[in-house]
């Protein structure tokens, strides 16, 4: 079953022993990510408490892969290529009156102050401050009725205005149209949705795909979706929390620095303003925060990234069997590409398609198709044993790459494949794996051990 609410799948997890509700009152600068961090991958976390304030926060919500695929009602395995037929076969949304909207509950649009509103923490050392990281920025192409949304850091500079970070995207690309004309971007920050609802926000689309409709077909039936009250943006219905506003032309504040996804921090310079207008709420919210860095972060991130990888890397190598991005490599910098090899050449091909698919990507592995490609150890042993340097190694100098990884020259950088595939004309004797014969029918009861293998053993 797919998971149509923010509060359908909270309670799942708590149904399911993955949720730890901490009872006693934390502290929103550090302690909240603290704590997030320490069961990062094993459980979510619901603060009940946060310094006085009235509404509870929630972290790590999808921050193990099984679980996003649960989220969806599919295995691991399907994940990636459901995520890529929702993004081909987009569903419209549904619009619903106020009325059928659990967020219209409360209505703020007088005197808006957001921390004395919302509980948002300060997440790392050298934070500016607090930041919204799980919010949902959603703009209105004004000519086509098409809306973007896309996860923006955004930080509480005031009562109501927040910097946000607008890297060379679709809702860049939406203000600098505004800008033009002399006029703000209205948006809508959203905080709190279904899990289908948060991935479909990272989906590498073509400009003028709405993924609100990416969401929809994820979620197997329309998304409901309602009118703000002080912008013209549709909103999830169900949504938690709804943060209406503007990005101002012609204005820009200090921003920064941030903690982000590659551990380190993103600096302090001039970013563009959202001044708010209004808040809509649900009755008894649930504040939804992502640690950065954290592994609700990097999924996040990652899964559409591999949707989008396949699909490139298929374009020149049609037996590509599965593809994956990293958390060492924070789900940006490294792939692993799994073929099915046909000829020759294969693997580099393989190799120019990943580093063409996105300049964030930095190192790539192409692999057969008996290795694990989610198994580190079994992708380490593919490159001790498969891989020669001097045969088998691409090298690219002097290449656009993330700005955010403080090993480049402002960006500028080298990237690396391994192309780590075995010969097609090799002795079949020779790349044999050893085997015990009888070990997969094993039935490891009868000496005390589980039938199945849990993680880390």
């Amino acid at each position: 079953m797919a998971f149509l609410s923010f509060r359908a799948w909270l309670q799942h997890l708590r149904n399911t022993d993955r949720l730890l509700d901490v009872e006693v009152e934390v502290s929103l600068r550090y302690e909240v990510a603290a704590i997030a961090k320490r069961v990062d991958g094993q459980k979510a976390v619901l603060f009940h408490r946060t310094d006085g304030a009235p509404v509870p926060v929630a972290s790590g919500l999808v921050s193990h892969r099984r679980w996003i695929a649960e989220a969806l009602g599919c295995g691991q395995v399907d994940l990636v290529h459901k995520f890529r037929e929702a993004c081909e076969q987009p569903v419209p949304v549904v619009r619903v009156m106020e009325t059928e909207a659990p967020v219209y509950h409360q209505v703020q649009v007088d005197e808006i102050d957001l921390l004395k509103t919302l509980p948002i923490p300060t997440h790392h050392e050298h934070d500016a401050g607090p930041y919204i990281t799980a919010g949902l920025v959603i703009v209105r192409d004004p000519s086509t009725r098409k809306q973007n949304v896309a996860i923006h850091r955004l930080q509480v500079t005031g009562p109501n205005r927040m910097g946000v970070l607008l890297l060379p995207r679709h809702t860049l690309h939406l203000f600098r149209q505004a800008e033009a004309a002399g006029r703000p971007l209205e948006c809508a920050v959203v905080i709190g949705v279904d899990p289908a609802t948060l991935l479909a926000s990272q989906a590498s689309t073509p400009f003028g795909v709405d993924e609100l409709e990416i969401a929809s077909a994820l979620r197997g039936e329309p998304l409901p979706v309602v009118r703000c009250r002080t912008v013209d943006v549709d909103v999830p219905a169900e949504a938690e929390i709804v943060i209406e506003g503007r990005i101002l032309p012609d204005v820009r504040e200090p921003e920064g620095p941030f903690g982000e996804f590659p551990r380190y921090y993103g600096p302090r310079s001039d970013k563009h303003v959202i001044e708010v207008t209004g808040v809509l709420m649900r009755e008894n919210p649930v504040y939804h925060t992502i640690v950065p860095a954290g592994y609700e972060h990097l999924l996040l991130g990652g899964i559409p990234r591999e949707a989008s990888l396949f699909e490139t890397v298929r374009q020149l190598v049609p037996t590509v069997r599965a593809v994956h991005m990293t958390p060492g490599g924070s789900c940006r910098y490294h792939a692993v590409i799994s073929i099915r090899k046909t000829e020759e050449g294969q693997g580099k091909n393989a190799i120019l398609a990943a580093l063409a698919n996105s300049f964030d990507i930095k190192h790539v592995v192409v692999v057969d198709q008996d290795v694990d490609i989610y198994n580190p150890e079994e992708v380490e042993w593919a490159i001790a044993t498969r891989f020669q340097a001097d045969r088998d190694l691409v090298l690219v100098s002097n290449s656009q790459g993330s700005k955010l990884d403080p090993s480049t020259d402002d960006g500028v950088g080298s990237k690396m494949g391994l192309d780590c595939t075995v010969p097609l004309n090799a002795d079949s004797f020779r790349f044999r794996r050893i085997a015990i014969p009888g070990f997969a029918e094993m039935d490891w009861s009868r000496y005390g051990l589980k039938n199945s293998f849990e993680e880390g053993e």
